[in-house]
């Protein structure tokens, strides 16, 4: 009865003991958030035309879910839809997030006791022995010891016997999470997990956006070829027009000279282009993960005006970006590890127990007399470490608040990053629609050369002069189109795509199903 008693305190102080957590309490940093973006006050878009790119309205609207399809493009909406699919670095990243859960699993089998099994069959047998003095007249018959008495002396013969042992012992040890060290190592994965569940969300919009840059890239080279297709053939009929007017003797031969040189110049232009459209398309095979050889796309200028996009307020976008969801679970990772650590400061307790089944023979081996068992617990505690203790705690700490340095220049870059995107859509449409406006002087300025070139009033310079300049304008209207488009695109990545903290698992829920599912994406 005394026994049981000093076992049942024994086993209510280690659940007690078990209840302690050593370690800093985690909470995230709230940093500042401005109340509203400057670059998308009302004031910055004061007196502007309708050409020019504004927020979406409301300034509290957020993109959801395929934020691509915002540009219209059914092209790109099944690309986008293959990528997530096939994309090898984003199946790259989701099977790191499969062996960070394999980490909490491993964390959380410290909780139980490890059982051991050592099964064991010995059959021993033992040698014989003989003594004697002189010579016996005696026999000796049968099995045993026997003993015969002569004339000459005495002799003793042993045969020896044979054993058998079966034994079936199990072996238990468990060291109680007296001070929460497992259960901050738990944390600790979990935590890890979810940093790379957010590391995931973050390549994946890394590898959208791409994709979405590279097919306006391409799509900015068809615009641009078509515009040196243009130029081309205005150019061929120029020079046409130039060997007429030699024959008749209003013009000169250099003239004809110019035109040929003016025209096979467009010409190595125009098929430059083919070379930059064949690196984006082989670009746009790799992110799908198609080979480059067998994937195409077929030509279509288009390069449409920038959608009014949703940008929110400042303090929405810490819910949106997963690039600072993963700095901010980083944090907590360190915290917990910290934890880990101070539990080195206590003693530790470890129980042992040893039972199981031996006899000598099968028919016995269940029988209770079979049973044995032994019980024990030590405990352990470091006296001197010549402050080896302190100074992990200390690394850690400051990993700690590292961490916090790190999430906050994510947050501020992260603010950067939409005012850049915004102020750089707003110039750049306003740069569009002054550009069109060059587009049209330089148009008006070859047709007034060239009707005074074939009148004999002007020379053919003034023609390749206004030719030149219509080409130019042309070229720079398309980079700055293409360029609206990537900063659109750039913008949508900065607010993080139709993404929201409420798509990453909880801590608690890493090691489920549900959360494979949500983080793939998968129903």
């Amino acid at each position: 009865m005394g026994n049981k008693l000093v076992l049942s305190f024994a086993a209510a102080g280690v659940m007690v003991l078990s209840g302690c957590r050593v370690g800093p309490r985690y909470v995230a940093p709230a940093p500042p958030a401005p109340p509203a973006y400057k670059e998308s006050a009302p004031t910055a878009y004061s007196g502007a035309t309708d050409a020019v790119w504004q927020p979406a309205q409301p300034q509290d609207a957020m993109l959801k879910g395929k934020w691509w399809e915002i540009f219209r493009e059914p092209e790109l909406n099944g690309l986008e839809d293959t990528l997530n699919i096939d994309n090898q670095n984003i199946a790259l990243y989701f099977q790191n997030f499969m062996a960070a859960r394999s980490q909490v699993k491993q964390a959380k089998a410290s909780y139980y006791p490890t059982v051991g099994v050592a099964p064991a069959y010995t059959r021993e047998k033992s040698p014989s022995t003989l003594r004697g003095v002189g010579v016996s007249s005696g026999t000796t018959t049968g099995t045993g010891t026997t003993g015969t008495t002569g004339t000459t002396g005495t002799s003793t013969t042993s045969t020896g016997g044979t054993y058998t042992d079966l034994s079936l012992p199990f072996d238990v040890s468990w060291e109680p999470d007296l001070w929460g060290k497992i259960r901050n190592t738990v944390r600790e994965y979990q935590y890890a997990t979810q940093v790379s569940a957010a590391d995931l969300e973050n390549e994946r919009l890394t590898e959208q956006a791409d994709l979405a840059e590279y097919y306006f890239e391409l799509r900015g080279q068809d615009a641009l070829q078509q515009v040196y297709d243009a130029t081309i053939d205005a150019d061929r009929k120029s020079l046409d027009l130039t060997k007429v007017l030699v024959e008749t003797g209003i013009d000169s031969p250099e003239a004809v000279a110019q035109a040929e040189v003016t025209l096979k110049n467009a010409e190595e232009a125009g098929a430059g282009v083919a070379q930059n459209r064949a690196i984006y398309e082989h670009a746009i095979a790799t992110l799908i993960g198609k080979p480059a050889s067998s994937f195409s796309l077929p030509v279509r200028a288009a390069t449409p005006a920038a959608p009014a996009i949703p940008v929110g307020v400042p303090s929405q976008l810490l819910q949106r970006r997963p690039d600072i969801a993963a700095a901010e679970r980083t944090m907590a990772e360190a915290n917990a590890l910290i934890g880990v650590e101070k539990a080195a400061y206590y003693p530790t307790l470890s129980l042992t127990g040893t039972g199981g089944l031996e006899s000598s023979h099968i028919s016995s081996l269940f029988s209770v007399p079979a049973f044995f068992w032994t019980l024990g617990a030590s405990a352990s505690e470091t006296i001197f470490d010549a402050g080896l203790r302190k100074a992990t705690v200390a690394q850690y700490t400051a990993q700690f608040n590292a961490d916090v340095a790190s999430y906050k220049e994510t947050v501020l870059t992260a603010f950067q990053q939409v005012e850049d995107y915004i102020a750089t859509l707003r110039v750049t449409s306003q740069q569009i629609a002054k550009q069109q406006e060059a587009i049209d002087a330089a148009q008006r300025y070859v047709d007034i050369a060239t009707a005074r070139y074939q009148t004999g009033l002007d020379p053919y310079l003034n023609v390749i002069s206004a030719q030149t300049t219509l080409l130019s304008d042309q070229q720079t209207q398309v980079t700055l189109k293409v360029s609206e488009m990537t900063a659109a695109v750039q913008l949508i990545q900065a607010l993080g795509g139709g993404w929201d903290t409420a798509l990453l698992p909880g801590a608690s829920q890493v090691n489920t199903n549900g959360a494979v599912r949500q983080v793939s994406q998968t129903p």
